[in-house]
């Protein structure tokens, strides 16, 4: 419990509590301007007219909100629905597993399929802190495949399964966000796509794909690995945190595969996370499925068309910050700084590179000094690196907070970097 890891949340909480004035570029968190309190009761009571018009009696939905639910979510057919119009992504119910956020259907998915300890996660670096978290927690080391300038490549991805091979150790999935990664903000392109599917039928592993921004993001995604996956090496995790509905906690996990116990009988693997899940949370709460269903049959299941507005802001959330940057760092000042950045076309983050070790003593002083905070790039590489990078969130914050924001974070940099020793 003492792994650095799992205390990154709580620092940058911490900041931000202790600095309540500060313009924080932290949080990946969607705006608060798109949510009326008064639209939970309007998506519950559309649920509830959903049930009826199935049939439902009102004892039967009596029973279906107020007491404990299917441990593999009573939502399914409805979130199949969506997936199939929305992303064309193809699954039975059967095969869906809703879970409390993302996050949960991370532990399922990891404790279901690392059995050994020669087992070891594969995970595109830098990555997600949460995945990393949850393997740190379940004992399951992890590998990274570290992304190039232009993201992922499968030759790196290859060449780490060749050398864990090499060490006598097992790798059982490869961890990605092929779109508007978490942090860096890079999409992989359709040919990587196609690629690293082929890839990953060849060596035999599974690859967790987590796409929690692709709704969120201006323009027409490129389909989902799930959408592409003929060979059944794909399991899918989902999230309408970013899309409808973050203090719902409601996220899934798309399991088709079959699979073989000791004894010969084949299951899905949705219904082994089940289980898994039954010992855990029991199942997710029947209140946030009810809104979070509710949402969907009000946009017959096309989260896309729900999400426009949504995506056009952060579109323009991105733009405006790569502006304030472009014109409080124009090129020659930035070189001086050492300064650079990566230019996502969607997503919450960017990614900034500077002169200086971006460590929890500079974020203290950005926040207290310069009024203004952001995330160390440190804490999203599971073997060290990013000592020197920073990752900016656009999600959360007005156009005004943006400029004012940029303006002080350049301050901060140039501040830091003038009083850095000389050879540092």
């Amino acid at each position: 419990m003492s792994d650095p890891v799992l205390d990154t949340m709580n620092f940058l909480n911490e900041i931000t509590l202790r600095y309540p004035e500060a313009i924080s570029f932290a949080p990946g968190r969607p705006y608060d301007g798109f949510f009326d309190s008064e639209e939970i009761f309007v998506h519950i009571r559309r649920y509830l007219d959903h049930l009826i018009d199935q049939g439902a009696s009102p004892e039967q939905i009596r029973t279906a909100m107020y007491q404990y639910g299917p441990t593999a979510g009573q939502i399914r057919e409805i979130l199949a629905d969506s997936l199939r119009v929305d992303e064309n992504i193809d699954v039975p119910a059967a095969s869906i597993v809703v879970t409390v956020g993302a996050q949960e259907a991370m532990v399922l998915v990891l404790r279901a399929l690392f059995a050994g300890p020669d087992d070891v996660l594969l995970a595109s670096s830098p990555c997600y802190v949460g995945i990393t978290g949850a393997a740190r927690l379940l004992e399951i080391p992890v590998t990274p495949v570290e992304e190039g300038e232009g993201g992922l490549c499968c030759a790196e991805l290859e060449a780490a399964i060749a050398a864990e091979r090499a060490r006598g150790r097992t790798p059982r999935a490869f961890y990605v966000i092929p779109d508007h990664s978490n942090p860096s903000g890079t999409t992989i392109d359709l040919a990587a796509r196609t690629e690293l599917l082929e890839l990953a039928a060849h060596h035999g592993i599974l690859i967790l794909e987590d796409s929690p921004y692709r709704l969120v993001s201006p323009g027409p995604p490129l389909p989902t690995l799930k959408s592409l996956d003929r060979d059944g090496v794909v399991v899918h995790l989902g999230s309408f945190s970013k899309t409808a509905f973050p203090g719902a906690r409601v996220g899934f996990v798309i399991a088709d595969q079959q699979v073989t116990d000791d004894e010969g009988r084949t299951s899905l693997l949705a219904d082994e996370l089940a289980k898994i899940k039954s010992m855990i949370t029991v199942n997710t709460s029947s209140l946030s499925q009810a809104v979070v269903a509710g949402m969907l049959i009000a946009a017959d299941g096309r989260l896309s068309e729900m999400n426009a507005k949504a995506a056009s802001y952060y579109g323009d959330a991105m733009q405006a910050t790569l502006r304030q940057l472009d014109t409080h760092l124009p090129p020659a000042r930035r070189a001086a700084l050492g300064v650079r950045w990566n230019v996502p076309a969607g997503g919450f983050f960017l990614t900034m590179q500077v002169s200086f070790d971006t460590d929890s003593a500079a974020l203290t002083r950005s926040a207290q000094d310069f009024g203004v905070i952001w995330t160390p790039m440190s804490y999203f590489y599971p073997s060290g690196g990013g000592r020197r990078g920073l990752r900016l969130s656009v999600s959360y914050l007005t156009p005004t907070e943006i400029e004012d924001g940029v303006a002080r974070l350049t301050s901060f940099i140039e501040a830091q970097t003038h009083d850095q020793k000389p050879g540092e």
